[in-house]
């Protein structure tokens, strides 16, 4: 299908608010694929479109977390293996998924995405919290970080399926689950997080162009927008007012959810 210019230069800047989003703790996709089923794009398109044209922003906010990765390269190079592993699972099972099996479990897979977006501020409360009391577990004495267990890297496959097929809420789980192996430095976690991302989201992407499910004119423009917003949000995520983007984004995102299920319930 094709948009007009209006409606293109409108899903550009939905994805730079959502780019925004994303290089913080996630939710970008929450503003983003009903923004693209409200347009009338068929679900599952509207997913490999969104994943395809927010890599770009994703990429560019790990990029401006790129110092607060460092002493965590061994972090890096072991987490892409799951990453990269479960992003291709997932994505395969989206391109298997039927329209109409897909479109029945969207407005669940929002409604749960909005959730774990909505608990993102007590959960990294809890971690700074942790940070301040706890003992660092899994720092060497040089100061780098010491080997993710097995079982994190487990965990992060299971993100990464979820993340190859749908994503959204992805980020927070990713943030809870390195609290919980030991990491308390939140800055090093989000750039980990964003890590995680590019490469899952990354290989689920290119999967998304080979399977031919995504709209190119509106991946371009929302590509465009999310690049500027990823990248410049990186650098002033500390100082936004980082509550009243979560509690909008939250709200979009449970209305976009009772929005799906009626649509659902009259049959369209």
């Amino acid at each position: 299908m094709s948009l007009s210019v209006a409606s293109l230069v409108t899903i550009a800047a939905v994805s730079a608010v959502g780019a925004a989003a994303n290089s913080v703790a996630g939710g970008g996709t929450l503003l983003t694929f009903p923004a693209l089923v409200a347009l009338g794009v068929p679900p599952i398109s509207a997913n490999a479109t969104s994943t395809v044209a927010l890599w770009p922003g994703s990429l560019s906010s790990m990029l401006g977390y790129r110092r607060e990765l460092s002493g965590a390269r061994s972090w890096a190079v072991r987490f892409a293996i799951p990453s990269l592993l479960g992003g291709i699972v997932g994505a395969i099972l989206l391109t298997v998924t039927s329209e109409q099996r897909f479109a029945a479990l969207v407005p669940w897979l929002v409604l749960g995405a909005t959730l774990l977006f909505a608990v993102q501020k007590p959960v990294v409360r809890w971690l700074v919290s942790r940070a301040r009391s706890a003992p660092v577990e899994r720092q060497a004495a040089d100061g780098s970080l010491m080997p993710p267990t097995a079982g994190l890297l487990v965990a992060q496959f299971f993100v990464a399926i979820y993340g190859g097929y749908f994503g959204a809420g992805a980020g927070i789980v990713m943030l809870a689950a390195l609290g919980f192996m030991g990491l308390t430095n939140i800055h090093q976690m989000n750039g980990l997080k964003n890590w995680g991302g590019v490469v899952f989201n990354g290989v689920a992407a290119l999967l998304f162009v080979v399977s031919g499910l995504v709209n190119w004119p509106i991946a371009l423009a929302m590509a465009a927008g999310s690049t500027v917003g990823g990248y410049a949000t990186a650098g002033i995520a500390r100082r936004a007012p980082q509550a009243v983007i979560r509690g909008l984004v939250a709200a979009i995102g449970f209305a976009s959810s009772v929005w799906l299920f009626v649509k659902i319930a009259r049959g369209e």
